[in-house]
């Protein structure tokens, strides 16, 4: 049987503009880069990090900003024994839930620690900042337990 002629033309798939990060989210990495965390105060008081354009019950537009922190606790954490490629670094290191001073909603980042064993819910970090800031959350490097 005869094979039917294939119909082909080169195709790439490309995005031709940029957006603009906004008010809010464009604070936030402002702030990372002059090494400043900055959250925003929610309708029912809570600060929320990083901060949201949009009340999560209202759905009204938020303006307050709250500085928080460099500091906080685990609230939850997992162990990634064999980085990937594709992960912020090359050695064994926690994902976590890290509730900053200040803040009432933990954000997502990665710890460093020399063991698994040394991590705990409820353990103190700080922020250990890239050397050099340029606006995006890789400014934060990781975070690090309080008193390694």
């Amino acid at each position: 049987m005869a094979q039917p002629d294939v119909l082909s033309q080169a195709f790439e798939l490309g995005f031709t503009y940029t957006r603009s990060t906004g008010p809010v989210v464009g604070r936030f990495l402002t702030g990372l880069r002059d090494r400043r965390i900055f959250g925003i105060r929610a309708s029912d008081g809570r600060v929320i990090v990083p901060p949201m354009e949009y009340d999560p019950a209202t759905a009204e537009a938020l303006d307050e900003f709250v500085e928080v922190g460099q500091q906080g606790e685990i609230v939850s954490w997992c162990w990634v024994k064999q980085p990937r490629a594709s992960h912020p670094m090359d050695t064994a290191f926690a994902w976590a839930m890290i509730r900053l001073d200040g803040a009432d909603v933990p954000m997502i980042h990665c710890v460093t620690a020399a063991a698994e064993e040394d991590l705990a819910t409820g353990a103190r970090v700080q922020v250990v900042w890239a050397a050099e800031t340029r606006g995006y959350i890789t400014d934060i490097r990781c975070f690090e337990l309080i008193g390694e």
